[in-house]
């Protein structure tokens, strides 16, 4: 059984043992342990230990020993990309892409090392300066779910160690291994002991645990908003720091003047990749009356094109979803979408075959304009089915692309650049591409606005939420 990494160490810490399944298959990949509240104290010991020896390491060493640490990870994944599809469900190239982007991140906040700047005020008053000094924060939380376990963690991951803080990271405990051999990756390539640990458990357990934690200064977490409400409510006991990247229902608009074809391969794959369990999944699609349906039906083509199947086997497309009751939850959205007037274009329901029969599998599914309180409307939908619409004109667009509780990311597909310009000022969410795929870049600030999160990841501006600034009056 897989242990706990603490310290540089492979632990088996003592705990209720949890089993991890293949979601193509339900068969059993492996157990781990919920170690609970003694588990985490053990690993925040650690990081604690290691904080000074860490922050007093130079910046730019730091960066090095983050960039060493992406490099093994390039490295290794042949050896992750099948754990990864194993325990999570995805086919083995999103796997492996989805690799590649984590160490992709690690990289990006190696290069941030020396961008780490205080400030200095001259003339503060007669005889008198100042500098402000960045400080890190000390150890930080780092809650990761299941749909992009190595992506995710490296989000937090990067400016959290770039930034000179020791971290205790809890995978979910559907997918914790390949988060297990990753931190021994890390460690192996020259990160110190105790900087960097990872803890398995359930969220009750282990990761209220982090919550309540009194030595624990900042929590990162990203999944449900709801789950999001309760992290920030904890938080508060201890008044802890908190980045929240939480759920979305991100639209996509389509103007009659746009490229179509390109705005339905966009949809397609926004929607589709990762069997639509993603965030920042295209989950909701506007398009003008004049091509509503051609944007419909060239959406629903894709989708009846698409191989499902396990993701290890050559040749898949769209993997199972990560759980039964996820599963469960998208039927119910698409039965509600049809009672309320929508009709399938494509898919429909879990697809036939003696080889499904054992996994979470559901076809990619596309509904044509369902009533606009429908649930496919009004939740989010994290699996494979995507909603189509016509709308009257841009306003309209707009107005239904905001009446929904999230704001993550949306995306509008136009040749008239002042209508581009218009929804991007006037859409709320964290994000908006204009003619582009849906492609989050490390270069940017990436957070949701309303009940979408709270903070950012990415970016520089990332830095600032794991760090803190001191004021240093000096008198001569």
């Amino acid at each position: 059984m897989p242990g706990s990494f603490v310290d540089g160490e492979v632990l088996d810490l003592p705990g209720g043992p949890i089993e991890v399944h293949d979601p193509a298959t339900g068969d059993l990949v492996d157990t781990v342990a919920d170690v609970g509240a003694d588990g985490v104290d053990r690993a925040v010991q650690a990081a604690s230990d290691a904080f000074p020896d860490w922050w007093a390491t130079p910046a730019s060493t730091r960066g090095h020993l983050l960039r060493d640490g992406a490099a093994a990870v390039r490295d290794a994944i042949d050896e992750l990309a099948p754990i990864l599809t194993s325990e999570q469900g995805k086919p083995l190239r999103e796997s492996r892409l989805e690799l590649s982007r984590a160490a992709e991140t690690l990289e990006h906040y190696a290069g941030l090392a020396l961008a780490i700047r205080g400030a200095a005020v001259s003339d503060l008053d007669r005889g008198a300066r100042a500098m402000v000094l960045t400080r890190p924060l000390g150890v930080v939380g780092a809650i990761v779910p299941w749909n992009f376990p190595t992506t995710l963690l490296s989000n937090k991951l990067g400016p959290a160690l770039v930034t000179g803080n020791t971290v205790v990271a809890k995978p979910d405990e559907t997918t914790p291994l390949t988060t297990l051999r990753f931190a021994r990756i890390l460690h192996e390539s020259g990160l110190p002991a105790g900087v960097f640990n990872v803890v398995t458990g359930l969220g009750a357990t282990t990761g209220q645990a982090i919550l309540d934690h009194p030595d624990i200064r900042k929590v990162a977490f990203t999944g449900s908003t709801p789950v999001g409400r309760h992290v920030m409510r904890t938080a508060a006991d201890t008044l802890k720091r908190v980045t929240l990247e939480l759920g979305g229902s991100d639209p996509l608009i389509v103007l009659d003047d746009a490229d179509v074809d390109a705005a339905i391969s966009a949809a397609s794959m926004g929607r589709f990749f990762n069997c639509g369990q993603a965030c920042l999944a295209i989950k909701r699609v506007y398009a003008s009356e004049s091509i509503a349906e051609r944007v419909a039906e060239g959406i629903a083509a894709k989708a009846r094109k698409l191989v499902l199947g396990p993701g290890d086997r050559t040749g898949t497309q769209v993997g199972p979803m990560h759980s039964a009751d996820g599963r469960e939850l998208i039927e119910a959205q698409v039965a509600d979408a049809v009672e309320r007037g929508g009709e399938v274009l494509a898919g429909g329901g879990r697809p036939e075959g003696d080889e499904y029969g054992a996994g979470h599998f559901h076809q990619p599914t596309v509904v044509y304009d369902p009533a606009h309180d429908a649930r496919v409307s009004v939740e989010e939908t994290f699996g494979p089915v995507l909603p189509v619409w016509p709308v009257a004109d841009l306003d309209e667009a707009i107005a239904r692309s905001n009446a929904s509780p999230f704001g993550l990311g949306s995306s509008v597909w136009t040749s008239d650049l002042a209508a581009a310009m218009q929804a991007a000022e006037r859409l709320d969410a964290g994000y908006t591409w204009i003619n582009s795929r849906t492609k989050v870049y490390d270069e940017l600030p990436f957070g949701g606005v309303k009940q979408s999160g709270y903070g950012k990841e990415h970016g520089e501006e990332a830095l600032s939420f794991y760090t803190e600034q001191k004021s240093v009056v000096i008198r001569t």
